[in-house]
């Protein structure tokens, strides 16, 4: 498997079946791997289901290396009643990255006068403002890289956290093994990881009824705690700023531009050459991705291989976020990929006024697009499988009026639809740590919050 997660990561696909097809054979038990859970979120044909029981084999085996028999509790917990609410956030990516890019604002909103807010970092300071941003934002910043897992849970439960947010799951860095202990009476898993992280891990699942219909909670371990909107935060206190021109960032000056800044192990074969069909049949169109010094070179071999020009992708570097959404404004449309959406990368391109085309899967991380776009007011745009989505995409790049229709509207409802409401959303989810925290006082498992509409 090890072969395969690197095979994705820079779009070489030529031998990815017979890897993709012993997946099966372990998630039955056979043999003594183990894949990582992350790493199934991007395969093709991989269900919710398997992917739960991923995540359970992985959390097994890392209790048993941890020597964490036995998931229930390790500490004795108040009910933190005639105090306000201690919400601990669980990260090492409290600094330019992605994950405190959505976050920031909603840390800034968190009430006062009800919540206390501890970050628990485990990520080196990178000295930019946005560590400075987010210690400012917190009560309490606390520095925990320094200390093994034994001792950051001990200081988590000596702080007194009622709820402690795992921001990372199973994704790099991460340290499930602190979240094991579970040192605080209640553990939701939040924002960075979209999937479930298996039985005795995390008590909730912060979601949205796009997201994980009723019928599929039996796919995650977590009880399901639903946003009345989507799951997916997005600030609106860091403005587009002034377009760069097309030149500049290596875009042709004529031409419609398909965008997708994703990382490449999000990239699907089947997805790329719907990709492709669309260069072929929109002429003088270009694809801009982003630059990575390995996937280039085998994007554009795949591009030759669908007889386009490989002059016709445009690799752009990773930039901060302000120049990112700057250049972004260039971009006439986003395509996601599947059966990994994009997450930041769509809401930061609907900011900036491009819309997106996506199609959503039966699992998680395939569905996040189509929460972010209903949240904007553009379900329109959610295709219902392959076929629509390179028809819808086509439709639009063709259609030059109902491109401008398509983009005035999301203009307009940038400011006015939920998407981009930090100050209701913040509210929104106070509201589930509040009914988490009721049902812990009165003594109740975790069971679903905010139930999604039938």
């Amino acid at each position: 498997m090890a072969t395969s997660v690197r095979q994705r990561s820079v779009c070489e696909w030529d031998d990815l079946a017979p890897e993709d097809i012993a997946i099966g054979a372990i998630l039955a038990g056979e043999g003594d791997h183990l894949l990582p859970p992350f790493h199934l979120l991007s395969t093709p044909g991989v269900s919710a289901k398997q992917q739960r029981a991923c995540s359970e084999l992985w959390t097994h085996a890392r209790r048993t290396a941890a020597g964490v028999a036995d998931p229930g509790p390790r500490y004795a917990f108040d009910d933190g009643r005639g105090r306000k609410m201690r919400l601990g956030y669980l990260s090492n990516d409290f600094q330019e990255h992605a994950t405190a890019h959505l976050l920031i604002e909603v840390l800034e909103a968190h009430a006062g006068a009800d919540f206390e807010v501890l970050a628990y970092s485990f990520g080196a300071d990178d000295g930019q403002s946005m560590r400075r941003r987010t210690m400012a934002a917190c009560d309490h910043f606390i520095d925990i890289s320094d200390m093994d897992d034994q001792a950051a849970a001990a200081r988590i439960h000596a702080d007194g956290v009622d709820i402690l947010i795992d921001l990372k799951g199973f994704t790099s860095g991460a340290r499930s093994g602190i979240v094991l202990l579970r040192p605080a009476p209640i553990i939701v898993n939040y924002l960075g990881y979209p999937g479930t992280m298996g039985a005795g891990m995390c008590d909730y699942l912060i979601t949205d009824r796009f997201l994980t219909p009723a019928a599929s909670a039996p796919d995650y371990a977590e009880a399901l705690a639903y946003m009345p909107h989507t799951y997916h935060p997005h600030g609106r206190r860091t403005p587009p700023g002034t377009r760069p021109g097309r030149r500049e960032v290596g875009l042709p000056e004529e031409g419609f531009v398909f965008c997708c800044f994703n990382q490449p192990y999000k990239i699907s074969p089947d997805i790329f050459a719907i990709w492709c069909r669309l260069l072929a049949l929109v002429p003088d169109s270009v694809l801009w991705l982003l630059d990575h010094p390995h996937a280039a070179g085998n994007l554009r071999s795949e591009a030759i291989r669908h007889g386009v020009d490989a002059r016709r992708l445009v690799f752009g570097a990773n930039l901060p976020q302000a120049a990112h959404l700057a250049r972004l404004q260039l971009a006439d449309l986003m395509l996601d990929t599947a059966p990994f959406n994009a997450h930041t990368t769509a809401s930061d391109a609907l900011w900036a006024g491009v819309p997106i085309v996506t199609c959503p899967g039966e699992t998680f991380p395939s569905r996040v697009a189509g929460s972010i776009l209903h949240a904007v007011g553009l379900g329109e745009l959610v295709a219902e499988d392959h076929a629509s989505y390179f028809e819808l995409a086509y439709d639009i790049a063709t259609d030059p009026d109902r491109l401008a229709a398509l983009k005035a509207r999301l203009n307009a409802n940038r400011l006015e639809t939920p998407l981009f409401d930090v100050s209701a959303y913040t509210l929104a989810l106070e509201s589930l740590y509040r009914a988490m925290i009721v049902r812990h006082r009165d003594r109740l498992q975790p069971a679903t919050i905010g139930a999604p509409a039938p």
